[in-house]
């Protein structure tokens, strides 16, 4: 499949490319496609928008985009949605790491990320994030959701939680940076497994009961 993706010259917080990552999380995600189909979905850190505009063309999947609370990066995915025949363009939210997250309620039951963990300084306020989302979420309705995938191409059967995140992390840094990200997971009441091709699946503790309420909680 071929998109037309806008890139602009600079941003602050390196949203306006797309990242040689994304592409072989999409590649792994078509490999795995089971476990993301039936989904709703929310992308963190969605910066061009062409993982979540590809994702939507192959697999009509429910997807909203996320990223930092800035206009350009959102008219920018809008542009690319529109520019590869998406309309109404995808939802998206803007929200900053560690701030109060628009919605009380989420409602997405799988999140998913591409090499975001380039900010060491900005794990914490992720981690805040990303545990709000997975432990106050609530099921926008009745609707059954495969709890395994079974990947005829791999081989290989898991039970995804609801909600789960997945994560591809390809970019490299520090082994000790890399691990204050998910040792801080761990600490927050999240597990965390990594389940080959550096794509890490992280839900709540099984003995951690879910809360509700504000992500400043």
């Amino acid at each position: 499949m071929e998109l037309l993706i806008r890139e602009f010259s600079f941003h602050q917080l390196n949203a306006n490319l797309l990242w040689p990552g994304t592409f072989a999380f999409a590649e792994w995600l078509v490999q795995h496609h089971s476990w993301i189909e039936g989904r709703r979905c929310l992308e963190l850190g969605s910066g061009t928008g062409a993982l979540a505009i590809f994702l939507k063309k192959s697999f009509n999947l429910d997807i909203t985009t996320s990223d930092y609370d800035d206009q350009e990066i959102e008219e920018n995915i809008a542009h690319n949605c529109q520019a590869n025949g998406i309309t109404p363009v995808l939802p998206h939210v803007k929200h900053s790491w560690g701030e109060t997250f628009p919605s009380a309620e989420p409602d997405w039951d799988l999140i998913i990320a591409s090499d975001i963990l380039l900010y060491v300084k900005q794990y914490p306020n992720l981690i805040k994030s990303l545990s709000f989302l997975l432990k106050s979420y609530k099921p926008k309705d009745d609707k059954a959701i495969p709890s395994v995938g079974n990947d005829q191409s791999s081989g290989m059967c898991m039970g995804l939680a609801v909600p789960a995140f997945l994560m591809s992390w390809r970019r490299r840094i520090g082994k000790e940076d890399e691990s204050l990200f998910f040792t801080g997971c761990e600490n927050a009441g999240l597990e965390v497994k990594h389940i080959g091709s550096r794509v890490y699946f992280i839900k709540p503790r099984e003995n951690m009961v879910a809360t509700t309420g504000s992500i400043d909680d």
